[in-house]
């Protein structure tokens, strides 16, 4: 399970160096993930002095380890955002959101990244006849947003997948599919032309108050700086307390096959859309720039990830797409992604000067970089009244060092749901 397909695929990481002794700057961003990478570019860009600080390499956690669809929008619906936030900042989130795929794709093409990238669009199949009611309502709602949004009937959506178990969907046509470890590498050389300074192999052991500012400490060293962005999410430790347990941590597993013939090619995904579905335990596939087909979804609780795991993703090729001759899958892999109770990113400030941003439910290559903007934003002295996402207390997740039978039951209680055909 080691790196998967995007260790073998990407270009070559940047030579960074490990911190060794005492460093000062205006900020220290903690985390070599998409967040991290997108607040030290971005507050960089904007004038201050950073420095990062990543335990292992850059984009070694879920954002070298997803599946590289880059789709806008949060898991509420812009209705939803506005009624839960008020009129003013729920259009802000709904506005960042709605933009952060596009984001992803103009930084990439800003910075010339060596990172296959392509916005063919993000297609949502419904299940059921139930589950389509709702996806229908979703694009209609991003419709009257102004996004390049299309309803798809059943024999469309069929076309455009390669199957028919679907009943209907639609398709946000502002999404797409980059290797995400190329991007968080091409994020990192990003940053470091625009003068942020990047260490890896570097894990943030401690921080401390040290006059009007913070102190950052690793094995080998410590910076010095007045703010401090951290940027951990799902990968978080004890570093901060409250911070680990903010979110609950899963496991999402992919498997990738060879590439496949070009007659296959133009039967599976030929309009080059990435898919997921509207089941709560749901997966998601795509093509990538190889012809690779690629299918993931979630994993077990635990750290190991069996035979168990890859088998139901294999059977699940084998059912949507019966016509494939016995497929070889060449590679399959892990990351970890945090859940937030309410399925909302959060902003959080966590004492003066300290800031952190977690908790993207699966939109993780686009929200994560937008929320890197907010991040850059709020340390180089934006009002928190003017950032577009609100700042908020660091969120609880309940009993959370027994949280695993929990989990369990909602398992069985959302595979249940999926198979009465309600929407996730």
């Amino acid at each position: 399970m080691e790196g998967g397909l995007w260790a073998a695929t990407a270009a070559a990481a940047p030579t960074l160096p490990t911190l060794e002794g005492e460093l000062t700057a205006d900020v220290v961003v903690v985390g070599g993930g998409f967040t991290g990478l997108s607040t030290a570019l971005h507050t960089a860009e904007r004038g201050l002095s950073v420095v990062l600080l990543e335990a292992g390499e850059i984009g070694s956690g879920a954002s070298g380890r997803n599946g590289g669809q880059v789709i806008p929008g949060l898991k509420m619906d812009p209705s939803a955002l506005r009624r839960d936030y008020g009129q003013d900042m729920g259009s802000r989130i709904v506005k960042l959101s709605g933009g952060a795929a596009d984001l992803v794709f103009d930084l990439i093409k800003r910075h010339a990244m060596d990172c296959p990238a392509k916005q063919g669009g993000w297609i949502q199949g419904a299940h059921s006849r139930i589950a389509l009611k709702s996806v229908l309502a979703r694009a209609e709602e991003w419709q009257r947003e102004g996004a390049p949004a299309d309803i798809f009937d059943k024999k469309t959506i069929a076309d455009e997948t390669g199957h028919g178990f679907y009943e209907g969907g639609w398709i946000d046509r502002r999404a797409g599919q980059v290797n995400p470890l190329a991007y968080a590498r091409g994020l990192a050389r990003a940053a470091t032309k625009a003068g942020a300074r990047l260490f890896v192999q570097s894990r943030a052991s401690g921080i401390e108050k040290d006059g009007d500012g913070w102190r950052v400490r690793t094995a080998k060293g410590s910076v010095r700086a007045g703010q401090v962005a951290l940027c951990t999410d799902a990968y978080s430790d004890d570093l901060w307390p409250g911070l680990r347990t903010a979110q609950v941590p899963v496991k999402s597993v992919q498997i990738a096959t060879t590439p496949l013939g070009h007659n296959v090619r133009k039967r599976i995904l030929p309009g080059g859309a990435v898919v997921s579905e509207t089941r709560k335990l749901a997966v998601y596939y795509r093509l990538d720039a190889d012809g690779r087909l690629l299918m993931g979804g979630r994993g077990p609780m635990g750290e190991h990830v069996g035979n168990a795991t890859l088998d139901t993703l294999v059977r699940t090729v084998h059912r949507l797409w019966p016509f494939l001759d016995a497929p070889q899958f060449d590679y399959a892999w892990s990351g970890t992604v945090g859940l937030t109770l309410d399925h909302m990113p959060h902003l959080c400030r966590l004492a003066p000067g300290v800031i952190t941003g977690l908790g993207y439910n699966g939109r993780g290559v686009a929200m994560t970089t937008a929320m890197g903007t907010v991040l850059a934003k709020s340390l180089t002295g934006t009002p928190d009244a003017e950032l577009d996402l609100p700042l908020g207390n660091l969120p609880k997740v309940p009993l959370f060092e027994i949280r695993k039978p929990f989990i369990a039951m909602a398992i069985q209680y959302h595979r249940l749901r999926d198979a009465m055909g309600l929407p996730g």
